[in-house]
């Protein structure tokens, strides 16, 4: 039986920003900046800017794009 979801859908915007911050951090530790970031995975500024302030609901295949160019895995970003 699935669990029933919570009434209000601040869990999921809790995890949108802590996915937005694990991109940033591991961006910063790799000293890498946002235009090489997105010019690399072929997004735009402002896209990864709401990914990473946690603000954007990225697709499936935005998150591989961004989790392949800072050599990432999906695990790494929702563990």
């Amino acid at each position: 039986m699935p669990r029933e979801l919570p009434e209000d859908e601040d869990w999921m915007r809790a995890l949108q920003q802590e996915i937005g911050q694990r991109l940033q951090t591991e961006r910063l530790r790799q000293n890498l900046i946002q235009e090489t970031v997105f010019l690399a995975a072929g997004l735009d500024r402002r896209t990864l800017q709401a990914i990473e302030a946690g603000t954007a609901n990225p697709t499936l295949l935005t998150l591989l794009r961004l989790t392949y160019v800072l050599d990432l895995t999906l695990a790494d970003l929702v563990d």
